[in-house]
């Protein structure tokens, strides 16, 4: 349905000005937040969507566990949940498109730095996760949560370290053409 931003008619002739003034003379606004679906299918969108379903795996499998034992998994789960925590804010930033209305962010940068700590911080939590496993008991519950958190980190890294690539190299082509 498209409205004509002249006369202020859709294609059925239904005017969509009326609605908007209404609104605005209340003293509220509406969203000017758009859904960027061309972002979910770009490699940041992919790779973002891989680090939030994986750092939630991570994190729910350690927490569903007995890990206070394991001083280590507290580390493990400190990383996991403050990366997925603030992935998932810029996931919904960068879906929404709201980035677009801070132009003063280097969003560029802010994702190359981003990402490469997360991955940093996300192979320090894999590999503490994979020798914590030596504390663990074979066959209880609490093992096969931890090998699978371990895996499920190790898959973190390459998702963070694939986005910072790709925000690295989308930075560098952006410096290029100015």
């Amino acid at each position: 349905m498209e409205v004509d931003s002249e006369s202020g008619f859709d294609s059925s002739g239904t005017d969509r000005t009326s609605k908007s003034s209404k609104i605005e003379s209340l003293g509220l606004s509406h969203s000017k937040l758009a859904y960027d679906g061309n972002f979910i299918r770009s490699a940041c969108g992919m790779f973002m969507a891989g680090e939030i379903v994986f750092g939630l795996l991570v994190w729910t499998l350690i927490g569903g566990t007995e890990y206070l034992h394991v001083p280590a998994l507290g580390w493990v789960m400190f990383v996991s949940v403050f990366c997925w925590v603030l992935t998932v804010i810029l996931f919904l930033l960068y879906l929404t498109m709201a980035h677009t209305r801070i132009p003063q962010i280097p969003w560029k940068i802010l994702g190359i730095c981003f990402n490469g700590s997360a991955s940093v911080l996300y192979l320090t939590a894999a590999v503490i996760s994979a020798v914590s496993l030596n504390v663990a008991i074979r066959g209880r519950y609490y093992f096969i949560s931890w090998v699978a958190s371990t895996i499920f980190a190790s898959l973190a890294v390459v998702c963070y370290a694939g986005n910072t690539v790709v925000n690295y190299k989308s930075w560098r082509s952006k410096c290029e053409d100015t």
